[in-house]
């Protein structure tokens, strides 16, 4: 059975969504339909928004941070009912090392799973109105649309008291700063942290450092609109990027920070959060991009570099845990988030990139 959907199509490289009637299914397997009422736009969405990457991709609907209601299943799936309400994350292959190991975030299949907006066979489940094909499995749902297909392996259920529009952004952004810190760094109370980038990544970083009992958690950005943000959701203090002595004024006066989370991807950032570091000390890098870096091998005496996908989260796991801190009031994320219409798309694009919104929520369920 095929579902008529509407979506928001990236057909080239103007980084402009068209929204378009088209038909999804039918449903392989171990597939599901879901009805999407919430959708976070992330920064890696707006990745995407480049001449090259569209061309090599393909006409393509993106968004992977999704929350819904399962409308049909396919039929090897036994977790997930008609009528469930979930959140939609990463996928995984469940069957690797890695997956079997409990780290689904580094399976084997990770990339074509994910990054490639298809199957790991790289077919696709949706066609426009001329039976074309389009992308339509980013991170294994593509949810800028109506109705998106995912699989039980990227799908949370929760309780159907929650407010599911709400909880839309969980499933990476916010996944990925906070399950850095709480399961990656495994940060301690009494540690301290710097985090570079004031963006929904970086801020939910904050929130989880709190959380955890960090002393000293250090934000550093160059919007001071963000960093007044910041203090409001955790942090203990606030350095603007482009202070003079950077790195002497974020350790202030101190032998280094425990922890950093870099978010930029931007190479003279990362490293200075290498340099802050106490010693031992471990950074945790995050922000998409290909910025390359060299540094003097004795910067590294005594500490730890690593790039973390997803947080290091299982989402079935994580996720319910950062709901729980959201209803205990430890995890306020939802003081960064401004919601539109999936009609508005363009305009939540523009004040992501503005800075205006730190985390748009497109409500496609109410198109």
């Amino acid at each position: 059975m095929t579902t008529t959907a509407t979506a928001a199509v990236l057909r080239n490289g103007d980084g402009k969504f068209e929204l378009e009637e088209i038909e999804l299914g039918p449903l392989a397997s171990d597939e599901l339909l879901v009805k999407v009422v919430g959708a976070g736009m992330c920064h890696t969405d707006l990745h995407i928004l480049n001449p090259d990457l569209v061309e090599q991709m393909g006409p393509i609907i993106l968004g992977h941070e999704g929350s819904g209601i399962v409308e049909e299943v396919g039929s090897a799936v036994r977790g997930i009912e008609v009528g469930d309400h979930v959140l939609i994350s990463y996928d995984s292959c469940g069957h690797c090392r890695n997956c079997r190991s409990g780290i689904p975030s580094y399976c084997d299949e990770f990339m074509p799973r994910n990054v490639t907006g298809r199957r790991p066979d790289l077919s696709t489940s949706a066609v426009d109105q001329n039976g074309l094909p389009l992308a339509n499995r980013w991170f294994g749902q593509s949810s800028f649309a109506t109705h998106a297909i995912a699989t039980e392996r990227n799908l949370v259920v929760v309780d159907k008291a929650l407010p599911l529009e709400l909880l839309g952004p969980l499933g990476c952004g916010l996944q990925t700063g906070a399950g850095s810190v709480l399961n990656e760094m495994k940060l301690a109370a009494g540690q301290s942290i710097a985090v570079f980038g004031a963006g929904g990544v970086g801020l939910a970083a904050v929130m989880a450092a709190k959380a955890a009992g960090a002393r000293d958690i250090v934000v550093v950005d160059l919007v001071d609109a963000r960093l007044e943000t910041a203090l409001e959701v955790g942090a203990t203090r606030t350095v603007r990027g482009d202070t003079p002595d950077l790195v002497e004024a974020i350790k202030n006066g101190g032998r280094g920070l425990d922890f950093s989370f870099e978010t930029t991807a931007v190479a003279s950032v990362i490293t200075t959060a290498i340099k802050v570091l106490d010693m031992p000390g471990k950074a945790v890098l995050v922000g998409g991009g290909v910025a390359k870096i060299e540094i003097e091998p004795m910067l590294l005496t005594g500490r730890t570099v690593t790039y973390a996908l997803e947080g290091s989260s299982i989402p079935q796991v994580f996720l319910p845990q950062l709901v729980d801190l959201w209803q205990r009031g430890w995890f306020p994320f939802d003081k960064l988030v401004q919601t539109y219409p999936l009609e508005q798309i363009n305009q939540a694009v523009e004040d992501a990139l503005s800075g205006k919104t730190i985390k748009p929520v497109l409500t496609p369920a109410q198109h």
